[in-house]
């Protein structure tokens, strides 16, 4: 059987690939999801606050006189909590290119441009294979437009683009006014793949500090139809690739994105909640899926099923959501 696919230029054996997690901290976890039967692997994130702080010795700054303001070193993470330096991350990436073969894809997270030129620069010097921006801005500034708020991507990737020259993957919300323009421009400045979708953690009150918290939930298969949505409707009308994440459990949720037309298929919250070793279940229950239905590689069945090649286009559209009200449940 044969499940190979391409993405981001890079030739994989199959299309699973653990995405950013805790467990690509370890250079021991990434031997063995090659192991377990990984194509690729994601890094987690260098955070542009670490390169910020990095650039103007903020650390050394807030630290000094800390007894005056102690509440305000309360809103930023202080460099302790991070997994590791901007050094460390660098260094992480030239071992993990030594302990595997398979491609390594590095992580940069920020919402302005920050010090990404830079460290982009630096990450591909340390042999990373690729490079993923992952995009997390919550626009709250009311006198800003969407448009702005696109351009900020636009921004981003252009000046990534311009200082490397391996693959760049952008990992997207879904909170645009036009999804389909949005991808769009983003193909057009020359993005090489997009990841669908980034999940904003949603913060909680807490009742008994009266106090806001973070709030990490780890994905369920349900969180998997929107990006399930977007690749079905993208498929075919891009240039980049497209790379499914969120939600995927199983062999079938895997097989379901790969026939609307994703690339690869992104492990996260199984790997943390089954283990690694998850890896190859989920390749052997894909390869069983093929097998019993003749297909004798992964090319004939990706986007068969994607708004492009599927018997009912409007079904990604209103059409199936009439559908849904309509036949739902009567009282």
């Amino acid at each position: 059987m044969d499940l190979s696919t391409r993405y981001l230029g890079l030739d994989l054996r199959t299309p699973l690939v653990p995405s950013a997690s805790p467990l690509c901290d370890e250079v021991d976890n990434l031997k063995r999801m090659e192991d377990a039967g990984a194509a690729a692997v994601v890094l987690h994130s260098l955070f542009e606050e670490q390169l910020t702080r990095e650039q103007d010795a903020i650390g050394r700054q807030l630290m000094f006189g800390a007894d005056s303001f102690a509440e305000a070193l309360t809103y930023l993470p202080q460099p302790q909590e991070f997994h590791m330096g901007p050094d460390q991350y660098l260094d992480h990436i030239r071992r993990a290119k030594q302990a595997v073969r398979i491609p390594i894809i590095a992580s940069l997270n920020g919402a302005s441009l920050g010090g990404w030129i830079d460290y982009a620069k630096k990450i591909q010097q340390a042999g990373a294979d690729a490079l993923e921006l992952n995009v997390y801005y919550i626009p709250t500034a009311m006198d800003r437009s969407g448009i702005e708020i696109e351009q900020t991507y636009l921004d981003i990737l252009k000046a990534v683009k311009d200082v490397v020259s391996i693959p760049v993957a952008m990992k997207l919300s879904p909170f645009f006014s036009n999804m389909a323009n949005m991808a769009r421009q983003l193909d057009q400045a020359g993005v090489n793949a997009l990841v669908l979708f980034n999940r904003f953690y949603q913060p909680d009150v807490n009742l008994d500090s009266l106090e806001i918290q973070a709030n990490l939930n780890l994905s369920t298969p349900q969180a998997m139809r929107l990006p399930l949505r977007w690749i079905a409707i993208l498929f075919g009308h891009l240039k980049a690739d497209l790379a499914a994440t969120g939600g995927l459990h199983t062999a079938e949720d895997a097989i379901k994105m790969l026939m609307v037309g994703a690339d690869v298929t992104m492990l996260c919250s199984v790997l943390l909640e089954r283990g690694i070793g998850v890896i190859r279940e989920i390749e052997a229950g894909i390869s069983d899926w093929m097998v019993e239905r003749d297909y004798q590689s992964l090319q004939q069945l990706k986007g068969s099923m994607s708004q492009k090649y599927c018997a009912d286009p409007a079904a990604f559209e209103r059409a199936q959501y009439m559908k849904v009200i309509l036949g739902g449940p009567r009282v």
